[in-house]
């Protein structure tokens, strides 16, 4: 899973960055994306995309990444995805995950900086990069940005399920099973719920 790792660091690009994010599709909840720069290329536990792994697997996962790489995270609220549609702000959360994680790097020349995205989304910032389908399939980097992105939200759920116990957070972190579809017939949205999304 490090051909476009490899791929870009031969065509001279020393800092080859991978994005994903996690909350896209849920009707409650933030979108959050993560950029990993990672500083070894074996892991002991499997860097894989973080839909596949499960819940241990992640967290173990994580801890290793977050030991053996840089990263960035960008996490943005559902007001401001009512506000701006979850277009942009998954173009946004994922550019300043970017930023956030080359600002690490300190003085290093930026024409060094290549970025690998997840799916096909067009980004709007100085750096060239390539978006690729099911990346987190493919990169290394990119898998590890999910499972991050993943990691970090999974978290920030577990934390509202605390808060609007009714709407049962911990277990489908804000995405429409029919759980939480039922729920919202039922007793209507939270703070927390997108609005644009629920009306739609």
């Amino acid at each position: 899973m490090l051909y476009y790792e490899d791929k870009y660091n031969r065509l001279g690009y020393k800092f080859v960055i991978g994005v994903d994010e996690a909350g896209r599709g849920p009707l409650a909840g933030p979108v959050v994306s993560a950029a990993v720069l990672l500083s070894k290329r074996r892991f002991s536990n499997l860097i894989d995309d973080s839909k596949k792994l499960a819940p241990l697997g992640r967290e173990k996962a994580f801890l290793e990444i977050n030991r053996n790489s840089v990263s960035g995270i960008c996490i943005i609220s559902e007001r401001i995805i009512d506000r701006i549609n979850i277009l942009e702000a998954t173009r946004l959360s994922m550019q300043q995950a970017v930023i956030s994680l080359v600002n690490k790097l300190g003085s290093i020349n930026h024409k060094e900086v290549f970025v690998i995205v997840d799916g096909n989304m067009d980004l709007r910032f100085g750096f060239p990069y390539r978006s690729i389908v099911k990346g987190d399939n493919k990169s290394k980097s990119i898998a590890a940005a999910s499972i991050l992105a993943k990691v970090i939200r999974d978290k920030m759920m577990y934390a509202y399920d605390r808060i609007y116990p009714a709407y049962g957070f911990k277990r489908h972190k804000g995405y429409p099973t029919k759980e939480h579809r039922d729920i919202l017939r039922d007793i209507g949205p939270c703070a927390i719920h997108r609005k644009s999304f629920i009306c739609a």
